[in-house]
């Protein structure tokens, strides 16, 4: 939990609620096809948990905000580009949502996929 002490009372913000704001922020974003597991464990704890945060690592370190996401891009786009403009859309939406400054976005490209067009 991020504690924030304000003149009226303290805040906590948990770290799940700051995995949301940036899957939602991901999901937004132009070329990403979808969050993808870090590791194996990763991939298999979401094949029995369905969580629609997996991808998303946040860590409190020294009062900053650390995100790193695991992406997978869309075939053809290009790969720095999309990276980022996921960067840029998630630092601006948790920072406005929250009023917090993020320290440090990482993105991992995880994979390419190509869609059936259909997106």
């Amino acid at each position: 939990m991020k504690k924030v002490n304000r003149s009226l009372g303290d805040i906590q913000i948990s770290k799940q609620a700051i995995a949301t704001i940036t899957f939602q922020a991901v999901q937004r974003s132009y070329g990403v096809v979808g969050l993808a597991a870090k590791n194996i464990a990763d991939e298999l704890a979401h094949a029995i948990v369905k969580d629609p945060t997996h991808g998303i690592d946040v860590e409190y370190k020294n009062d900053e905000i650390n995100i790193d996401i695991y992406i997978i891009i869309e075939y053809g786009t290009r790969i720095k580009s999309v990276a980022a403009s996921v960067a840029n859309t998630v630092r601006y939406q948790v920072e406005s949502s929250l009023g917090l400054p993020v320290n440090e976005i990482n993105i991992h490209v995880q994979g390419l996929r190509i869609s059936n067009g259909e997106n």
